[in-house]
């Protein structure tokens, strides 16, 4: 990262609800860097578009984050990807160089990994469900069945079960995935017998979307995950509480992706000064709420 003016940023649909830019724009200040991080609202048919001017010499741009729903359709544009991204065939980090070759990382994995550690969750032989089959899910599952602490099985469920089927004989191309078990319907989870429920699903987000989860099956034994992350507190969040049952948000892995993407954008390592404050600034962007936050 040089001294002249660059463009930094996240591209998705919706993404006005996004933190990223809080994180990154604090960073950029930290270190005296001009440069700024933007939000790219696409939609699906601006993507092709958006990729060949993001080749073009003159683009600004030279780092971007990607959300719901591109972190696989991105994966065609891509001239380079990291082995974990290519494992997961999923990318959330492009890294732009001095060739305007794109570059794609998937920090989400490691960023999530980070996240649970630092809660203390051990993945050993736990029994894990996962609601969701995006891109999130699709690192989530992957980087689960990776490591060497695997879980003793993964359930996940999604609306559509074709693409839970679609995503499992993808990634058993490349990963042993013999851990999970599709759920044929929401009550299949298993979620009273799991330590850990991880909702990758973007519900939450309005205050009218609905709990799919069934409060008897939450218990005190059970940490929940919510990706969701903006607002703070979601109907799965606050009922999970309710029932006595250890709740987060996303939070977190937003924090830790993030720091991973900026290093890799800057080729850095940053000052835990400058980690601190980019923390700071996504906490102060959530309106306070009860409960624990990251």
């Amino acid at each position: 990262m040089d001294a002249q003016s660059a463009v930094y940023g996240i591209i998705g649909y919706p993404v006005a609800h996004s933190l990223s830019p809080l994180m990154h724009n604090t960073a950029f200040k930290e270190l005296g860097v001009s440069a700024v991080y933007n939000l790219f609202a696409l939609q699906e048919d601006d993507l092709d578009s958006f990729f060949q001017e993001l080749k073009s010499s003159t683009s600004p741009i030279f780092g971007l984050n990607v959300t719901v729903p591109y972190k696989e359709s991105v994966v065609r544009y891509m001239d380079n990807m990291s082995p974990l991204a290519q494992k997961i065939m999923a990318v959330n980090t492009i890294v732009i160089n001095s060739r305007r070759d794109l570059i794609g990382y998937n920090t989400d994995a490691p960023g999530f990994l980070t996240h649970l550690t630092e809660l203390g969750f051990s993945t050993a032989d736990a029994k894990i469900a996962i609601l969701g089959g995006g891109g999130s899910a699709r690192a989530i599952l992957a980087v689960l069945c990776m490591i060497q602490e695997r879980p003793n099985t993964i359930t996940i469920y999604n609306r559509t079960p074709g693409r839970l089927d679609a995503l499992l004989k993808d990634l058993g191309a490349r990963i042993d995935t013999s851990i999970v078990e599709i759920a044929p319907t929401i009550d299949d989870l298993n979620i009273a017998e799991a330590q850990l429920l991880i909702n990758t699903t973007p519900l939450g987000m309005s205050a009218e979307d609905p709990c799919l989860i069934d409060g008897d099956l939450l218990h005190k034994g059970l940490l929940v995950y919510d990706l969701v992350y903006n607002p703070a507190q979601t109907p799965l969040s606050r009922l999970a509480r309710e029932r006595g049952a250890r709740a987060v948000n996303g939070l977190g892995m937003l924090y830790y992706q993030g720091l991973l993407s900026f290093q890799r954008w800057a080729n850095i390592q940053l000052d835990d000064s400058i980690k601190q404050k980019m923390r700071e600034a996504l906490e102060k962007g959530l309106h306070p709420c009860a409960g624990e936050i990251i």
